[in-house]
């Protein structure tokens, strides 16, 4: 059975691991869908007034989709996305937001201002 806490505990060791910003997020969204159970898990990046869909892994379900925003020192630079999230997830995802804000800088623009997932 999913386990939002055996998720936490996997993304945090994703994430702590390091490496290519792109590995980390592909890992976390397999991560989302295998170990906490969602039928989908996305990053969409913020780019000008779009959000253009990153690394997703599972089968998409638009009708149940939960996103949570995630920031930047105070700017919105990507939208984490899953399908089939129950309402007391939402903790959960938004830990998983903080944790993978770093790595969604990659597509992102930053300004020319360098950065450090």
């Amino acid at each position: 059975m999913p386990s939002t806490s055996r998720a936490l505990d996997a993304i945090e060791r994703i994430v702590d691991a390091g490496g290519d910003a792109d590995d980390t997020l592909r890992q976390v969204v397999a991560s989302l869908r295998d170990d906490a159970g969602y039928a989908w898990a996305g990053v969409f990046f913020v780019e000008e007034d779009d959000l253009l869909l990153g690394p997703q892994a599972g089968t998409p379900d638009e009708r149940n989709r939960t996103r949570v925003l995630v920031t930047w020192q105070g700017d919105r630079i990507a939208e984490l996305a899953v399908d089939g999230a129950p309402k007391e997830d939402h903790a959960l995802l938004e830990r998983v937001a903080v944790l993978v804000s770093g790595h969604c800088l990659v597509g992102w623009d930053t300004g020319g201002e360098s950065w450090d997932p």
